[in-house]
């Protein structure tokens, strides 16, 4: 199996996915006439980060380890995002450069040393780093952007969560 297929591709979709679920929180502040601010500033609980570093996280967590697999450094992208129409402009960014990465770039990546940024010295192989820290923490902070517009009454579904799925005829 190459982690290309486990990886760009989910991070594509849930990131596209992330994005109109925002789309929703936005237009839904317009209409009841709510500060935009309100729901970007939100966090789930006091300790936790607001919606936009959620977003941000979301969007450095795809983008590096997809190119740390691909065995390249991620591109840095400045956490300046103050608005809505900023927040869909990083996810674009970061779906941009997940489309320039192509399978080929990800074999032997299973095995690849990839640094473990929060313990200096060490690392995880690919496959490690990828299932066991990548995906769990860019999930969690996509459905914490998703449950913090939802706690703000976004009339979100899991529907906009998952997405379209890619249902067959029998």
């Amino acid at each position: 199996m190459n982690l290309y297929d486990v990886s760009v591709p989910v991070f594509v979709k849930a990131l596209e996915n992330l994005k109109n679920v925002l789309k929703k929180g936005a237009a839904y502040a317009g209409e009841k006439g709510v500060d935009p601010n309100q729901f970007l500033e939100a966090k789930l609980a006091p300790d936790m980060y607001n919606l936009v570093k959620q977003v941000q996280i979301a969007s450095d967590s795809a983008k590096g380890i997809s190119a740390r697999l691909a065995g390249m450094e991620p591109p840095k992208m400045e956490d300046i995002e103050k608005t809505f129409a900023e927040l869909f402009s990083r996810i674009d960014k970061t779906v941009d450069f997940l489309k320039t990465l192509k399978p080929e770039q990800f074999e032997g990546a299973d095995e690849r040393k990839i640094p473990f940024p929060y313990v200096e010295g060490k690392y995880l192989v690919g496959s490690d780093s990828l299932f066991e820290s990548s995906l769990p923490n860019f999930f969690f902070h996509v459905v914490t952007a998703y449950g913090i517009l939802r706690a703000q009454g976004v009339p979100l579904g899991k529907n906009d969560y998952i997405g379209p799925l890619p249902l067959k005829d029998l």
